[in-house]
């Protein structure tokens, strides 16, 4: 039989419960550069695919919340990946590819640990292994302007990005869309320019400079 106060007890517990912060329970905003059109036309699309778009930046930049039980408030983390098709609608063609993961500076080893977990959950099989893991100072501002299309990235060295909204003179066929959906679970994605995109680092065995494409996406995410 239950009693008065074990049923006190009881709600009291589901009050905790529901309230209680989750482990992983993390918000943020999020860019992503390809080396290949997304918002384009079947023509130009159909013309890069299995030559070009086999490499992309991912960025995550933690406005607040936890990774495993671990605070990632103001941290970033950058995944550089590479692979051997043409990134494209990964739920119809996945990819398995490689990538060099770099970390925050400001952020703890356990945070640098918790940051590396992050992106390897939220890319799954498109990271499949890590080559590299880097530690860098991360410089980042998202969605800056009005249209929530520009952005700047830094990581010392090894990464520039520059992104800015798309206009009427990037309207090159007249049948434009957003081609390609993002590479990972994010909310409310607006396609962009990338005027700039590069990689200088080691662990993947090439580098690259991506000028003027398409390319981007800036979103947000919580999870």
């Amino acid at each position: 039989m239950t009693t008065k106060k074990n049923l006190l007890t009881l709600l009291a517990s589901a009050v905790l419960a529901i309230s209680a912060p989750q482990a992983n329970a993390i918000t943020g905003d999020y860019l992503e550069v390809r080396s290949c059109d997304i918002y384009t036309g079947p023509c130009f699309a159909n013309a890069e695919m299995g030559l070009t778009g086999k490499e992309g930046m991912l960025v995550w930049s933690v406005n607040n919340g936890a990774w495993n039980g671990v605070s990632l408030d103001g941290l970033k983390v950058i995944a550089v990946v590479a692979t051997d098709a043409t990134l494209g609608d990964l739920s119809y063609e996945p990819q398995q590819g490689k990538a060099v993961i770099i970390v925050d500076s400001n952020a703890s080893n356990k945070q640098q640990d918790a940051l590396l977990d992050f992106a390897r959950s939220m890319a799954g099989e498109l990271i499949e292994e890590v080559t590299e893991v880097k530690v860098s100072a991360i410089e980042s501002s998202l969605g800056i302007c009005k249209e929530a299309g520009c952005a700047n990235i830094k990581a010392g060295n090894l990464i520039d990005i520059s992104t800015r909204c798309i206009g009427d003179k990037d309207h090159l066929c007249g049948n434009e869309r957003t081609f390609y959906p993002p590479l990972t679970s994010v909310d409310g994605a607006h396609p962009a320019v990338t005027e700039v995109a590069s990689y200088r680092g080691t662990g993947l065995n090439r580098t690259w400079q991506m000028v003027d494409y398409r390319s981007a996406f800036l979103a947000t995410f919580e999870y």
